[in-house]
């Protein structure tokens, strides 16, 4: 298995270059440095599975993304991207943003009635880049970590220029809570839950693991459910499930419990020492 292609110098070393696209000041820093965010990422996968497009293109292109090996080498070489683009130095995440968008050029999907798209269509990257910023934001705020609305604001604004990064015109990333919400109205007509996003879903409520990866096996379902439950009552019932008041009340009285568990260094070392074995498993 081919290692990451993206490195990024530890914000700690005071020899880097400069402190990036955002920088230990920002909103973003503070968000993405929280451990729930790990809850984060799976809701903004479920939320993008969502456009028939982007999980269509996802598959299609990925066809041994249920395999262990496979499936987790790729959740490392995204999170590694993540974290480039958000603690690397400018040149650093320039040149995984280069990277990802070459990655992306040549590839395309096949919607059921035989027409043909490219995944890097803008209005599918947006779409994406809207769910991971979504996500993050409301993670953030249900889960009571110290934001202020107008501090998500900046966080989505600062995120504009992730958007960038992907090929998205800055311009057309939303700039503001309110503006992630106009988008969010525009789209819903056009999403639904496909049967590919219901494979997915399923995919991840059964998670492929390598062997000798029990703690994942079993650790895994209960945090999907988590990040399930706190998707907007309307991606819930897109999905088949409960999308009522008290389904968001449980969700966040659930993301307050996790978020205070994973403070617990040793527990959550010890899930991230797992992690890095089932990334790692076919190196």
């Amino acid at each position: 298995m081919p290692s990451t292609p993206y490195r990024y110098t530890s914000p700690y070393d005071p020899a880097r270059e400069d402190d990036g696209l955002f920088g230990p000041e920002s909103v973003t820093w503070r968000v993405m440095s929280s451990r729930i965010m790990w809850v984060a990422v799976l809701r903004a996968l479920y939320l993008q599975a969502l456009h028939p497009r982007v999980i269509r293109g996802t598959l299609q292109n990925a066809t041994t993304i249920t395999e262990p090996v496979d499936a987790w080498a790729r959740l490392r070489r995204t999170r590694t991207f993540i974290e480039t683009r958000t603690f690397g130095t400018t040149a650093e995440a320039e040149r995984a943003g280069r990277r990802v968008r070459k990655i992306h050029e040549p590839l395309t999907g096949i919607d059921p009635d035989g027409t043909r798209f490219q995944v890097d269509e803008p209005d599918l990257l947006l779409w994406v880049h809207c769910g991971e910023v979504a996500s993050c934001a409301d993670i953030a705020r249900r889960s009571r970590l110290p934001f202020s609305v107008a501090d998500l604001d900046a966080f989505v604004a600062e995120q504009r220029a992730s958007a960038e990064l992907i090929g998205i015109d800055r311009n057309a990333a939303p700039a503001s809570l309110a503006e992630l919400d106009t988008y969010y109205e525009r789209i819903r007509p056009r999403l639904y839950a496909c049967d590919e996003a219901m494979q997915a879903l399923r995919l991840t409520f059964r998670p492929p693991v390598p062997a000798g990866n029990r703690v994942l096996k079993l650790g895994l379902p209960p945090v999907a459910v988590l990040a399930f439950s706190t998707l907007p009552g309307w991606a819930r019932r897109m999905y088949g499930g409960p999308g009522g008041p008290l389904s968001d009340i449980a969700a966040t009285a659930g993301l307050r419990a996790t978020r205070i568990a994973f403070n617990r260094q040793r527990l959550f070392r010890g899930a991230i020492r797992a992690i890095d074995r089932a990334e790692t498993a076919g190196s």
